[in-house]
């Protein structure tokens, strides 16, 4: 079930987590073979206090563009959701901010993703964790129910960014706080990259260009809106976005370079 593009986001993940789960590090920006290695948007996130605290294979699985947990301010007693939680990377972290009195959402609606994180959840014994199966664009929550809402790397995927920050509305309580992690882009991609699905599902062709994250998040409701470049992708990284994909990638990275960041979204529910 589910659209064409939600279908080919779940195999590609699906594909990730095995890796993963095999060993092997997931890459964000892959291309359609087998073969995934390092990318410049998903390696060096998180530290080495962060990643000591968590399973390795939790790092293994990270397929972001930022660190959430380090960036948004969660405090001890909050509820969090994670948007996309992948292999539980953020929401164990989250776990530990919030501490015993508050508690951790995952949603994520690949099933290997779920596997693997609720197993990385076991290994780390963090109890105030709880991942849950569906798609962001219909959060399985009640309404005033988060009181932060994170994801990293994950909105830019959805083919209905308007519906996803809506149900973020929806959830969140009054005077919650939306405090994400994602690809952005300045100015404007060329076609070529927007009609290519590999790069869609590797994090940058549905990326919303800046002025329209903001227009979408102001429209639902939002206020104080901030976008924050926390990485600027320049031309050897725009080269390592194309391959694979059957683009002329000199042509096109020349295009991309300095055009697509990494950003940390944040806004406030009134």
């Amino acid at each position: 079930m589910g659209t064409p593009l939600t279908n080919i986001v779940r195999e590609k993940y699906g594909a990730a987590a095995r890796r993963a789960a095999a060993g092997s590090r997931a890459s964000c920006g892959c291309g359609a073979g087998d073969g995934c290695g390092p990318d410049p948007i998903t390696t060096e996130l998180y530290g080495a206090a962060e990643t000591a605290l968590i399973p390795e294979g939790a790092v293994l699985a990270s397929l972001g563009c930022g660190n959430p947990t380090a960036l948004a301010q969660l405090n001890p007693g909050e509820v969090v959701l994670d948007l996309g939680s992948g292999g539980g990377i953020d929401v164990l972290l989250s776990a530990r901010r919030v501490g015993p009195t508050g508690k951790a959402y995952g949603l994520d609606m690949t099933d290997e993703m779920l596997e693997l994180a609720r197993a990385h959840q076991r290994q780390a014994g963090i109890e105030n964790v709880e991942f849950l199966k569906g798609e962001i664009e219909q959060i399985p929550l009640p309404d005033h129910s988060v009181d932060v809402i994170i994801s990293n790397c994950v909105i830019n995927l959805s083919a209905d960014k308007r519906r996803v920050l809506a149900e973020a509305y929806r959830v969140l309580k009054p005077g919650g706080r939306f405090a994400v992690s994602d690809v952005v882009v300045r100015g404007t991609l060329p076609d070529e990259v927007r009609r290519s699905m590999e790069l869609w599902v590797g994090c940058i062709a549905g990326a919303l260009e800046e002025s329209e994250f903001r227009r979408l998040l102001e429209e639902q409701g939002f206020t104080n809106v901030d976008i924050e470049p926390t990485r600027v992708y320049q031309l050897e990284d725009a080269r390592a976005f194309l391959r694979d994909v059957g683009l002329d990638s000199e042509v096109l990275a020349r295009e991309l370079g300095g055009c697509v960041m990494g950003a940390f979204v944040r806004a406030v529910k009134p």
